[in-house]
C-alpha cells in the first residue's frame, strides 16, 4: 500500500481507503455485521489506514461497527465521518430519499459529539459536512462552529462531502476557495468525470485534499460487470436503475477494451489508477463488500498509472461519446 498526504493537513492516508457504508447500509447488498467487522480488520492488515463513514449510515451503525472492528487500532487509522442530517428527530427514511438537513451550530456540535461516542474516541481526524448546498457553505456560524470543534481538539480537520449525486460544482468551488476546507469528497470515475475535473486545478491552487468515492461507477467498471451485467436485489443502491441506464453502461464499457490491450491489470484496478493519476486525490473509496474485492482493490495501489495518452483518450471518450449516451438516456421515455 502506498500513502499520500491529505492536502495541507498532517493526515497521511492510504491510497485505497474503506468506505464503511458498504458494510453498514445494505445499499450495496447485504453484509452480515460479523463479516463487515472481519472485512475492515483484513483491510487494516493489508495496509488500509483511511476509513470513511457517516452518522447516517445505518442511523449510527456505520460508526459503531468501525469502533467494534478497529477500536483497538485507533491511533493507527485515520477516521473520516460526516454530519448534517437530523436522523435523531426525523421520521424513518423512505428508501433512498434524502433526509432534511440541519446545519445550525448547536446541532452540528451535538452531532459531532454523538459521533465521538459511537466511534468510542475523543477525536475525529476528518469531520465532513454531509452533502451541503451552497446555502450551507455561505453560513458563517456553521464554519465558526467547526473552527470551535477543531480548537477544542474534538476534530483535527474538517471538510465537505459533495453529493448525493454527481454535481455541486458551486459548492465545491466555494468550499475550497472561500472556506479553505481541508478536504472535499467527490465522485470521480471514468464514467463520471465532471465536475471533478474542474476541481483539480482549484484543489492544487488551494492545497485542498480530494477524496474520490465510487470509482467503479455503481460497479460498471469491474470485470464482473463486463462479463455479465448484474441484476440488483431490492434495497440495493443500484436497484432503481432503468434498463436504459444499463444498456448505456454496457455500451460504454465496450469502448474501454483498449485498456486490457495496453495494461496487465483488471478493469477494476484501471478504474482506481485512473483516479489516483490525479495528484490532488489523496485516497480512493471503492465499494468493498467481499474479500476478493478487497484484495483486488488494494493491489491497485502498487501499480503504475496509465499513460497520459490513454488518460487523454478517456477524457475524450467522456466528453464526446459518453456524453451523447447520457443525453440519449435522459431523453428516453419514462419507464424505459
Amino acid at each position: 500500500m502506498e500513502y499520500r498526504q491529505l492536502g495541507k493537513t498532517d493526515l497521511r492516508v492510504s491510497e485505497v481507503g474503506f468506505g464503511v457504508w458498504t458494510v453498514s447500509t445494505g445499499w450495496w447488498g447485504k453484509v452480515d455485521p460479523a463479516d463487515g467487522v472481519k472485512l475492515m480488520q483484513h483491510a487494516f492488515d493489508m495496509g488500509v489506514s483511511f476509513f470513511d463513514t457517516a452518522d447516517t449510515y445505518g442511523d449510527g451503525f456505520g460508526e459503531e461497527i468501525l469502533a467494534k472492528a478497529l477500536g483497538n487500532k485507533r491511533h493507527d487509522i485515520v477516521i473520516g465521518t460526516k454530519g448534517g442530517y437530523d436522523f435523531y428527530t426525523q421520521a424513518a427514511r423512505e428508501g433512498h430519499k434524502e433526509r432534511p438537513q440541519k446545519l445550525e451550530p448547536d446541532f452540528i456540535r451535538f452531532a459531532c459529539e454523538q459521533s465521538l461516542k459511537r466511534l468510542k474516541t475523543d477525536y475525529i481526524d476528518l469531520y465532513q459536512i454531509h452533502n451541503p448546498r451552497i446555502s450551507a457553505i455561505e453560513r458563517d456560524d456553521l464554519f465558526a462552529a467547526l473552527d470551535d470543534l477543531r480548537a477544542e481538539g474534538k476534530i483535527r480537520s474538517y471538510g465537505v462531502a459533495l453529493g448525493p449525486d454527481i454535481g455541486w460544482y458551486e459548492e465545491g468551488e466555494a468550499s475550497m476557495r472561500h472556506r479553505k476546507v481541508a478536504a472535499v469528497q467527490i465522485i470521480y470515475s471514468i464514467m463520471e468525470q465532471q465536475p471533478a475535473r474542474k476541481f483539480f486545478p482549484i484543489a492544487k491552487e488551494t492545497g485542498t485534499g480530494l477524496i474520490s468515492r465510487v470509482p467503479h461507477a455503481s460497479e460498471v467498471l469491474t470485470e464482473r460487470f463486463k462479463a455479465k451485467p448484474p441484476v440488483f436485489e431490492a434495497g440495493d443502491h443500484r436497484s432503481h436503475r432503468k434498463q436504459q441506464w444499463l444498456t448505456a453502461a454496457v455500451t460504454k464499457v465496450a469502448k474501454l477494451g483498449f485498456l486490457a490491450e495496453h495494461y496487465s491489470m483488471s478493469l477494476d484496478q484501471a478504474a482506481i489508477r485512473f483516479c489516483l493519476a490525479q495528484p490532488t486525490i489523496a485516497t480512493v473509496l471503492p465499494n468493498i463488500v467481499r474479500e476478493e474485492d478487497l484484495r483486488e482493490y488494494v493491489a491497485a495501489s502498487g501499480l503504475a498509472n496509465m499513460s497520459r495518452e490513454d488518460e487523454a483518450r478517456l477524457f475524450e471518450l467522456y466528453d464526446t461519446e459518453f456524453a451523447k449516451l447520457e443525453e440519449q438516456q435522459k431523453a428516453a421515455p419514462a419507464g424505459t
